[in-house]
């Protein structure tokens, strides 16, 4: 019973949440006291104050009143003086009057409501000293202009007495002022400080002349009797200092009043004049606005930067506009700094200043992102500063800024520049992120294993239509710069001729006979219900009518023209033969024409029945032919696609390994940890057991090993060293790619990272699970250093960028130290392969320098060339560029800007550089050909034989030439006379194998260097001086004695070396100082003529399918588990960490 009586019975629904809180306080009801606030406003005078000052939409209905009254009391003025009789004047106490009553009620009703109103106002606003506002000059000329009118309704006689009621035009020009400014405020708009100051001149200019007009009309009434329009021909003449002198005043009081006049102007137009330069030169800083209108009916994008270099705008803009489509937009440039000179200058020239406008202001805040009409823009960028020395810092300013955009326009598509990779997931909800340093380490990654990468992505993702270096004599220029205007387009299969006819076909098979036909290389795909691009998905791919295809051309499909022609052979009875037998039989493919167009011949569509027996050339005049390339089947049969034999076994059995492969006991699996939250998850080769911290420092020994040095390892392969000011997140990015699951086990390079500083557990955690991973303190100007880490046995060497170099006082002496270091070791190590990254790419003209080589000189007369043209590429044709051994991460600023028309580029990006890796994409990967491969002939045929047999996708060459580098005028003649005798000697020569290994040889004898670039020689004296004398037998002499200076430099070079080796305990025989690379010439082909004929030592870039995506499923399961259970040492916190 007590139970029942304790429950607490239901709240009735008049309840509410706070009485729940407060309790049931009903009895204290007749104790509460009800409070009104704001009380005042209630009453009559706050009433009248709310209506006519404080409230904005009635307020700005009366100062509209009463601008209306003050012009009709000038227009009243104007229309007595024209009804008035000047004959009929009297004085009355020296006044001048004037008779003519007719609109006296009006201007006296007027001004009675016009006093009242004023009356009403001071009363209003009266705010304790009652003087102040007695004696405010708007108070008096009202007085001036009412009071006589209403004594006037009491007192007859001072009716026709003079009131100089013009005056109320100043009264009307602050009526109107008040007026905008409540307008403005009405709408909640704020307008711009030089209109409202070009609106106060006009108006004091105006008011000046009417009241001089009037007053002048008045005065001279017992004068010339002038007319109103003549004395405002007067006061024009005057204030406009013309100055004619035919109508002037005649009596002292109208000169009086315009000198007056003019006093007043002298002082107070100079001063608004003043004000308005002023505010001119504020708003050429802050760049105005972008107006709405031209929002609404215009496209723009805008770029928000914290800082704008010239270099930076000039990429963005040439990128920008370098696509038809976009020649109408605007670009509204956001940055918080005062515009830079140069820029000011550059965005002056014609073809910028109509399209491009400075704004300086801030993406924190919303009035600036309004002047910049951001809710209407079609993107926005924004882009990090990479000069300043603390890199995270101008990460945080990029994220601020894009959270900013994406607060201010919800629906405006962020295209966002990020510096460091542990900062990107900040950024993730963007439309499109290009992480820096992740592009960065995964390129100078590649570049060691792919040579040139660096340069392949880089032409890839500029906009070019590959006429740089076409007036060029030397063939490799032309060449090179005519495919380097191959880019990547899309296009679904249904609206497209290329791959139209192929649906229902494998992959393989579209991309070889699109190829063969049109030039085109088809390199990826995507399904219709899949978001993922695949790259080269195989054979087992079949193409359907709503893929998207994605192929490398000169020009999109859209621009191109086909031309078709008939095939002759056929009617008259000639032998049918394959395709490529004959250079003149092949398509004609990225011919440009002068309309931006590309003419394409399109060959018989059906091939041969024989295409697929390609008849070999013969040797010693022998009749026996090798096994011809297999053709390429329309649906292949997966179990048939091997390996290219050209290759070596690159799909490692794991059952079937090696006993040196077992030795190392490697496991295939994922990454346990990852330094930075949003790195892709990527298979890759791992140690079964993490390597204890003590045992990744390269330099000295511990309890598990006593190694010290590189050669007391006993690497097979050559090592891969980086240095690097710090062990950034980043470095992760170049590790990876390297270990990749479809990197064989025998061709793994060891890795050196030479850090200035030490890294900290936390990066050593994640590399700690890397096989061959090994760190060392030291930087590369010191030579110890550099011999401990093992760089006489290193393949190649990557300097990345330092941080603290980046900010320097003048900009392009950033990499003033890494260019120098660089040239020393270039000089020290002249076998070694030296990457560089760059802050500038234009410094990249100084690396491997040589001051007296007049080819090179040629070819920066030739970058100049190109850069009038107008060019984007203008240094493409640098050397160290060329061969891949220079990169600049600001090349790739492009992608961003690309990724505007061409969403898909940063995806493709990134599948090719390995940072991520989707089921069933392939891979970059790399074939050298070999004098045995010569057989194959073109590039064509060689297309063939990869999609025929290992279905793998080539997309590129990378060529490299023997050539003699001239040091002088002596030297260069005699080059010139060699060749020439040279020249005679291979008109003589035997086969045609034997002339293809001559001229492709990188390792022959100096001697016949100058009998393969006569030609360059030639070009490269014609640039840099017309008019060679023969040399003389003192020049001769002299050039004998600078190359045994040379000679004996090497050798002393050499000796210290040496001297450094033996003083650190390391062994001097693996060090090769005369071997070097510095008579090589190396460049890219991106997806060159079919009928392009290969040479020794070519490097062609494939795309490699997925080795998972032809596995069966039991291997699959197999190798899952296999994996599953060699990663259970790592701990559940490090499965953890992998699934994050």
């Amino acid at each position: 019973m007590a139970d029942v009586d304790t429950e607490v019975p239901p709240l009735p629904p008049r309840y509410r949440f706070r009485d729940l809180l407060l309790g049931d306080q009903t009895f204290q009801n007749d104790d509460r006291v009800q409070v009104e606030f704001y009380v005042n406003e209630n009453t009559f005078k706050e009433r009248l104050k709310l209506f006519f000052i404080k409230n904005q939409r009635s307020s700005l209905r009366i100062r509209l009143f009463n601008f209306a009254l003050k012009i009709l009391t000038c227009a009243l003025y104007i229309l007595r003086v024209s009804l008035d009789n000047p004959t009929e004047n009297y004085s009355i106490n020296g006044c001048q009057v004037h008779s003519s009553p007719s609109p006296f009620v009006l201007q006296v009703t007027v001004a009675l409501i016009s006093f009242l109103e004023t009356m009403l106002i001071t009363y209003l606003s009266y705010k304790g000293n009652i003087w102040e506002q007695i004696f405010q000059i708007s108070f008096i000329l009202e007085m001036i202009n009412t009071v006589p009118f209403i004594i006037t309704i009491f007192w007859a006689p001072l009716r026709n007495i003079f009131v100089p009621v013009f005056l109320n035009c100043w009264l009307a020009k602050g009526a109107l002022e008040n007026m905008i400014n409540d307008f403005h405020r009405a709408i909640q708009r704020t307008h711009s400080a030089m209109f409202n100051q070009v609106f106060i001149l006009i108006c004091t200019l105006l008011c000046l002349v009417f009241t001089g007009a009037c007053g002048i009309q008045h005065l001279e009434r017992a004068g010339k009797n002038l007319s109103l329009f003549d004395s405002f021909y007067f006061c024009i003449v005057t204030f406009s200092t013309v100055g004619y002198g035919d109508v002037t005043p005649q009596i002292w009081p109208s000169q009086l009043l315009v000198v007056i006049l003019i006093c007043v102007a002298l002082v107070v137009l100079p001063l608004q004049f003043e004000e308005l330069a002023y505010l001119w030169m504020e708003s050429q800083k802050l760049g105005g606005n972008y107006s709405r209108h031209r929002a609404q009916t215009e496209k723009h994008v805008v770029l928000c930067v914290s800082s704008l270099k010239i270099d930076l705008l000039m990429d963005f803009l040439n990128e920008f506009y370098a696509h038809p489509r976009l020649q109408d937009y605007y670009v509204v440039i956001l940055c918080p700094t005062e515009i830079d000179i140069q820029v000011r200058r550059i965005l002056q020239i014609p073809l910028w200043s109509q399209r491009v406008i400075y704004l300086q202001g801030s993406a924190l805040k919303d009035q600036d992102l309004m002047r910049a009409k951001m809710d209407d823009a079609e993107a926005c960028f924004i882009l990090s500063s990479r000069n300043e020395v603390d890199r995270t810092a101008a990460d945080h300013q990029t994220i601020l800024r894009a959270w900013a955009a994406k607060d201010f326009a919800p629906n405006c598509p962020l295209y966002v520049q990020i510096l460091k990779p542990e900062n990107k997931f900040h950024v993730k909800f963007a439309d499109h992120v290009v992480c820096e340093e992740e592009f960065k380490y995964a390129m100078l990654a590649l570049n060691c294993v792919c040579p040139a990468t660096s340069t392949l992505v880089t032409l890839l993702v500029h906009t070019s239509r590959g006429q740089e270096g076409q007036t060029s004599p030397e063939p490799w220029q032309r060449t090179y710069g005519r495919c380097s205007g191959n880019e990547v387009y899309h296009i679904h299969l249904a609206d497209s001729k290329f791959f139209g006819e192929y649906d229902g076909k494998s992959f393989t098979y579209a991309s070889f006979h699109a190829h063969k036909k049109y030039g085109v290389c088809l390199i990826g795909v995507k399904r219709e219900d899949n978001k993922s691009i695949l790259l080269n998905p195989g054979p087992r791919h079949i193409m359907a009518a709503t893929d998207t295809c994605y192929y490398i051309n000169i020009t999109k499909e859209e621009n191109s023209a086909f031309i078709f022609k008939q095939e002759e052979k056929h009617g008259k009875g000639l032998p049918v033969t394959g395709l490529y037998d004959a250079p003149s039989r092949l398509p004609v493919h990225s011919i440009i024409a002068s309309m931006g167009t590309v003419a394409i011949d399109l060959q018989h569509p059906d091939p041969p029945e024989e295409s697929g027996k390609l008849t070999l050339p013969t040797e010693n005049g022998a009749g026996s032919r090798r096994p011809s390339i297999a053709p390429v089947l329309e649906i292949a049969d997966s179990s048939t696609i091997l390996p290219c034999d050209l290759l070596s076994d690159q799909s490692e059995d794991e059952t079937n390994q090696s006993d040196d492969e077992g030795s190392v006991g490697f496991v295939k699996g994922y990454p346990p940890n990852s330094p930075y939250i949003g790195s892709s998850p990527t298979l890759c080769h791992l140690l079964p057991q993490k390597a204890p911290f003590c045992c990744l420092r390269l330099d000295k020994g511990c309890t598990h090993n006593s190694f010290e040095d590189a050669k007391a390892y006993g690497f097979k392969n050559k090592l891969i060293i980086v240095s690097a000011e710090t062990a950034g997140n980043g470095l992760y990015n170049f590790i990876v790619p390297l270990r990749a699951y479809y990197r064989p086990r025998k061709e793994l390079n060891p890795i050196v990272l030479l850090l200035d500083y030490p890294p900290d557990n936390h990066f050593l955690e994640a590399i700690c699970c890397f096989p061959m991973v090994y760190f060392m303190a030291g930087t590369i100007d010191n030579l110890d250093n550099l011999l401990q880490c093992g760089i006489i046995y290193a393949d190649n060497l990557v300097v990345v960028d330092k941080e603290s170099t980046m900010s320097a006082e003048e900009d392009y002496m950033a990499d003033a130290k890494t260019i120098v270091n660089v040239q020393t070791m270039f000089r020290l190590f002249p076998s070694l392969s030296i990457i560089t990254e760059l802050t500038h790419p234009s410094n990249m003209r100084f690396m491997q320098f040589r001051a007296k080589d007049c080819y090179s000189l040629a070819l920066s007369k030739l970058e100049k060339i190109e850069r009038d043209k107008g060019s984007n590429l203008a240094f493409m044709f640098r050397l160290p560029f060329a061969a891949g051994r220079v990169f600049s991460i600001s090349m790739l600023d492009t992608l961003l800007y690309q990724s505007f028309v061409k969403d898909y580029m940063i995806a493709i990006t990134r599948l090719l550089l390995g940072l991520d890796t989707t089921p069933g994409s392939g891979y970059l990967c790399v074939m050298k050909i070999t004098e045995e491969d010569l057989w194959i002939r073109t590039y064509g045929r060689l297309f063939q034989k990869f999609c025929s047999s290992s279905a793998e996708i080539p997309i590129g060459i990378y060529r490299t030439e023997s050539h003699m580098f001239s040091t002088s005028e002596a030297s260069e003649s005699q080059v010139s006379i060699n060749a020439e005798h040279g020249e005679e000697h291979q008109g003589r020569a035997g086969s045609w194998k034997e002339k293809t290994a001559h001229r492709n040889s990188t390792t022959s004898d100096q001697s016949e260097h100058p009998l393969l670039r006569k030609k360059s020689m030639q070009w490269a004296r014609r640039l840099s001086r017309k008019n060679v004398k023969p040399a003389s037998r003192a020049e001769r002499i002299s050039q004998q004695r600078l190359n045994l200076y040379r000679r004996s430099e090497r050798q002393e070079l050499s000796e210290l070396v040496k001297n450094r080796m033996k003083h650190l305990g390391l062994p001097t025989v693996g060090y090769d100082e005369m071997n070097d690379h510095q008579n090589t010439l190396s460049y890219v082909l991106i997806n060159p003529p079919p009928d392009t004929m290969l040479e020794i030592n070519d490097i062609v870039y494939i795309i490699r399918s997925d080795p998972l995506a032809h596995m069966p499923e039991d291997s699959q399961m197999g190798q899952a588990a296999r994996n599953t259970k060699n990663q259970q040492d790592f701990g559940a916190q490090s499965r953890n960490e992998t699934h994050l």
